[in-house]
């Protein structure tokens, strides 16, 4: 009998404890924004919701579905009948269209997680110039003032396009100078009427350009002859000359150039504040046919690269002779690095790393 009464006892402080307990009742779970504009910005509701359990409410977290939603919440313990709330705010710029994002509530109520669910649409803001034509010279509007080539083959040419406008009020008549004898531009139409669109296009003739791998080069935009060589009126042509060696005979990879080199790192080591430390790097040719050493870019006023020659017989070798200028250094470790370009299939590009220390 006893330990009927104690099993009995013991399910009602089970059942008491169980019903101490928290319960999260919102008042809505749901919300509609309807249509909002992208140019009003932000857009919040709040989400109010009442403990209507007999235990202290804490709402631990708040999780959105999407970065574009955030939300922020009554940090504080939430005493049984009385309210809370969730504050949600969603931000449209750059999604037009309709949406449906979900914000999961996280507490110690008998429902530990509740599901809200915001949705619209989002109106996008009217276009302007300045949206298509972000970049101006004077009253002609350009997409962008680079003009990115990649990768040009030798001996074939590149063409690149650019979207431009008059946004002025008269006509004008764009020319383009200062292009190298490897670039060639041309505008259409010649006279662009006010409000009117046209391109600038800009062919890279690599067969032309007398060096390899990557070239940048201004040029600039003059409008109705009207010379202005400043950086409003610059245009930025990057390219990078490369060699197709997919096209090689058999017999041309047997005889292929071969470039080996005991490693790609050059250990200076210790060079004296404002003295100068030298160091060699040997290139062989395991090859048959020479090895070219086509261009060596260096972009280090500190170090300073000498080669003997250009070429390299097969079955021989060369020094390249890198010499560290300390005068401007503080001390400390240094680590840079020069890129060799040759004409070995598998060793086009070759990246040298050079470290040092400069100590006082």
């Amino acid at each position: 009998m006893k330990k009927l009464s104690f099993i009995a006892m013991c399910l009602l402080v089970a059942t008491l404890a169980f019903s101490q307990k928290p319960v999260i009742s919102f008042d809505v779970t749901n919300y509609d924004f309807g249509k909002i504009n992208e140019e009003d910005g932000k857009a919040t509701y709040v989400f109010n919701f009442t403990n209507k359990g007999n235990a202290p409410m804490v709402v631990s977290r708040v999780q959105a579905s999407c970065g574009c939603t955030t939300p922020t919440w009554t940090k504080e313990p939430i005493a049984p009948g009385k309210k809370g709330s969730i504050t949600v705010t969603y931000n449209p710029l750059g999604r037009p269209g309709i949406f449906t994002k979900t914000i999961t509530v996280y507490s110690n109520a008998a429902d530990e997680q509740t599901t809200l669910i915001i949705r619209g649409e989002v109106i996008p803001k009217p276009t302007s110039k300045n949206d298509s034509y972000p970049v101006q010279m004077g009253d002609l509007g350009l997409q962008n003032k680079t003009i990115m080539m990649n990768n040009v083959e030798k001996g074939k040419t590149q063409t690149r396009e650019i979207t431009i406008q008059n946004t002025g009020k008269n006509n004008l008549r764009p020319t383009l100078e200062n292009l190298p004898a490897y670039l060639t531009a041309t505008v259409s139409p010649e006279i662009i009427k006010p409000n009117e669109a046209g391109k600038i296009k800009v062919s890279f003739l690599s067969k032309n350009c007398p060096q390899w791998g990557p070239t940048n080069d201004e040029i600039y935009v003059v409008l109705n002859g009207n010379k202005k060589f400043s950086d409003e009126y610059q245009l930025r042509v990057i390219a990078n000359v490369i060699e197709n060696f997919s096209s090689l005979t058999p017999d041309q990879k047997r005889k292929a150039p071969i470039l080996e080199t005991i490693g790609r790192t050059v250990n200076i080591g210790i060079v004296k504040a404002g003295a100068k430390k030298a160091a060699k790097f040997k290139i062989s040719n395991k090859g048959i046919n020479p090895l070219e050493i086509r261009r060596i870019i260096n972009n280090n006023r500190e170090v300073t690269v000498t080669k003997s020659k250009m070429t390299i017989a097969g079955g021989k070798s060369e020094q390249l002779l890198l010499n560290v200028d300390a005068k401007n250094l503080a001390a400390g470790e240094y680590k840079k690095t020069i890129t060799i370009q040759t004409n070995d299939p598998d060793n086009s590009f070759i990246i040298l790393v050079l470290n040092w220390s400069v100590q006082k």
